[in-house]
Formats: C-alpha cells, sequence, structure tokens
C-alpha cells in the first residue's frame, strides 16, 4: 500500500508516534472491532487510512505491548 501512496507515510508514523503515547489518544480516534476483527482495535491515520492493531501484556516484562495487524484502507483492512 505505502508503494502506492507514500504521502501516507509521514500520517502513519504520526498515528503510531501517538499509538505509543496513548493508544486511546482522541485524534486517532481508536476503537474496538467486531466480527472477524473481534479483540482487535483500529484507529485512524489518514482520512482513509487505518492501523489495525492488539493490545498485549508482554509474557516477560508484563508491561502491554502494542502489535500491530494490518494498515490499509478501510476496505483493505475490514
Amino acid at each position: 500500500m505505502l508503494n502506492k501512496k507514500p504521502h501516507l507515510v509521514s500520517s502513519i508514523k504520526q498515528s503510531i508516534i501517538k499509538l505509543e503515547e496513548d493508544a486511546f489518544f482522541s485524534s486517532i480516534k481508536t476503537h474496538k472491532l467486531s466480527g472477524n476483527l473481534l479483540g482487535y482495535y483500529a484507529c485512524s491515520c489518514g482520512y482513509d487510512c487505518r492501523i489495525v492493531f492488539s493490545i498485549e501484556k508482554d509474557k516477560i516484562t508484563l508491561e502491554e505491548v502494542i502489535l500491530l495487524i494490518d494498515i490499509g484502507t478501510h476496505d483493505e483492512v475490514y
């Protein structure tokens, strides 16, 4: 996807930085998913770009980690 839309690279980077700071930062509009993606979350990284991720607990450090599952347009990731 990024090869076809290089202008999204900056938006994706900014959204990932915000995810790292606070996965529920209001400007990225994080929300729970349902159906086949139940248990995952999605956030916005542009008008028609989404990041699908999960929040897990590291088995060794017990810290929360964000696992990126997919990045793409609304239709590509859902």
